[in-house]
């Protein structure tokens, strides 16, 4: 097993943006730590899942240990970047308002039974992009708690970049004058919706 370098940066970096030249974007590079745990299953012996990260880590050409215990170890797997994007702040705002500010982590399991157990691909501090992942079912996905620097780096960019957008009230449709589609014959429980029955339910028709 190959040792790798794990470099860290500090708060005072981090809140400068680890990629100030751009203005729609900034990158972070971290280190995904993933544990193999012992589970008590018919058919599988172990279980991988991401445990945490390393803000600033440099790139490892390979596994690197980093602690174990009874019926589990965990390793330095790889680095990924982490991206956020100058459109995508309301997310960033609703990680770190929530109850556990996470980074949320994808991992995959090998295909090719000479290549690692398994691997990361991807890490990001939206939950709606970890949601897409999680919806796929192919990859598992889960959250690993934030760090401090991170965090800060993350706030930072939100006061740079985001902007409130004005609430704008939906307009309501009107439905009276709307004739059902494609010839549809309407079943009584229907009518309701169209024509005077819609002002009906709306308390708009009637004596």
């Amino acid at each position: 097993m190959t040792g790798a370098r794990v470099g860290r940066v500090d708060v005072s970096e981090l809140n400068s943006g680890a990629n100030p030249g751009s203005e729609l974007k900034d990158e972070l590079p971290v280190g995904i730590v993933a544990e193999k745990r012992r589970i008590d299953h018919p058919w599988q012996e172990f279980k991988w899942l991401p445990v945490a990260v390393v803000p600033g880590a440099g790139p490892n050409d390979g596994w690197l240990k980093t602690g174990g215990g009874d019926g589990y170890e965990q390793f330095l797997i790889g680095t990924l970047t982490v991206e956020v994007f100058r459109k995508e702040t309301e997310a960033y705002k609703a990680n770190l308002s929530g109850t556990r500010p996470s980074v949320y982590v994808v991992l995959r399991t090998a295909e090719d039974p000479d290549d690692p157990e398994i691997r990361a691909v991807f890490a990001t501090v939206s939950p709606y992009e970890a949601q897409d992942y999680l919806d796929t079912g192919e990859d598992i996905v889960e959250p690993v708690p934030l760090p401090e620097s991170m965090a800060a780096w993350l706030q930072a960019f939100i006061d740079r970049h985001h902007v409130d957008e004005p609430f704008k009230k939906r307009k309501r449709k009107d439905f009276k004058d709307e004739e059902p589609k494609f010839g549809k014959v309407l079943h009584p429980s229907e009518q309701r919706f169209y024509k005077t029955g819609a002002r009906d339910l709306l308390g708009e028709g009637g004596e």
